[in-house]
């Protein structure tokens, strides 16, 4: 069942608001690049595809009203400042830019932008497809896995990345139960897999994040997987913070860690993951949620959205394109 995080009607682009679910599905109907751009930094749309898609749109949306050369590139500057660490989010901006400039005498460029946009939209949805079918090899038998934050259809245009490994593990007899980490601070696991496992039928249990090494101990763990915003060249990997420690946990336990993610998220430039910008959050995220404190504000918060994933740690990455198995080498 496919969950319409993004669509664009009518000059408009319609986001479900992902902060508001489990309990209300309510979306973000808007014209505007700002208050898009704001949807990135509120986390109401999110996850690394997701993120370029809507920004594509957005720039499209921002021209075809204006059809101002000055407004595309102040909403290009705003829609970049909004995820530092996300690369699908860079690719799309230049995907955009560089058509806009190249096109800029064009009399149909409100048209073509909308279109380039589209046909984004529908790369990542066919990405999704491409990964479940490459992820199947992972199981060799019906398995329990672990995951991490959320990589579904909630965080692309499609059916998601490592999520949707899963959905097709599960579809073919091959995933038993899913053990989903709550994901700390804004509970993408609890909120928004286990709304997406639960849509699927797909049987399902929320653990804190603090508990998977105790799982794994135990033997119920066959599997973890996750997605990934970033990818350096030798495979070190950036995903929401907690990942790391499901990778070094999965390692002394002897399980096999896996990332899947679309080949836009390889970074062609970072030859290592230490060259990657990590996104600083604000501590409000840690001090209460939903606004309700659950400690005092005035305390200090370290709170990076990421943390980095060694190459090392991850027995193989899914993609698009193939199945890569470490060591890795993107050149």
């Amino acid at each position: 069942m496919k969950i319409e995080t993004i669509k664009y009607k009518d000059g408009e682009l319609i986001l479900l608001d992902q902060t508001r679910l489990p309990f209300v599905e309510e979306f973000i109907v808007s014209s505007d690049y700002n208050r898009i751009a704001e949807a990135i930094e509120r986390l109401e749309v999110r996850g690394a595809p997701a993120i370029g898609v809507t920004a594509a749109y957005a720039l499209a949306i921002e021209y075809s009203h204006n059809k101002s050369e000055e407004g595309f590139y102040k909403a290009y500057d705003r829609l970049k400042r909004t995820r530092p660490t996300a690369v699908n989010l860079f690719n799309t901006l230049q995907i955009m830019i560089v058509y806009f400039e190249a096109n800029k005498d064009s009399s149909n460029l409100k048209k073509e932008l909308i279109e380039l946009a589209q046909k984004i939209h529908q790369e990542d949805f066919d990405s999704c497809e491409k990964i479940a079918q490459n992820g199947i090899v992972i199981f060799n038998k019906p398995s329990n896995v672990i995951t991490h934050c959320n990589t579904g259809a909630l965080a692309t245009a499609g059916e998601g990345t490592a999520l949707n490994v899963i959905k097709n593990g599960f579809r073919s007899g091959l995933v038993k139960k899913v053990f989903v980490d709550e994901t700390r601070p804004l509970l993408q696991g609890s909120r928004l897999t286990a709304y997406e496992l639960e849509k699927e039928e797909i049987p399902f249990e929320i653990i804190t994040d603090s508990m998977a090494a105790s799982l794994m101990k135990a033997g119920i763990i066959d599997i973890a997987i996750t997605g990934a915003d970033r990818i350096a060249l030798n495979g070190d990997s950036a995903n929401k913070i907690g990942t790391y420690s499901l990778a070094v946990n999965s390692k002394y336990h002897s399980i096999p860690f896996y990332i899947a993610a679309p080949e836009s998220t390889f970074d062609p430039v970072s030859l290592t993951g230490d060259e990657f910008i990590i996104e600083q959050r604000g501590g409000k995220e840690i001090s209460e949620f939903r606004m309700v404190p659950i400690t005092k504000k005035t305390y200090n918060f370290y709170n990076p959205s990421f943390d980095i994933t060694p190459a090392n740690l991850i027995t193989g990455i899914i993609t698009d394109k193939k199945f890569y198995k470490f060591p890795y080498n993107f050149k």
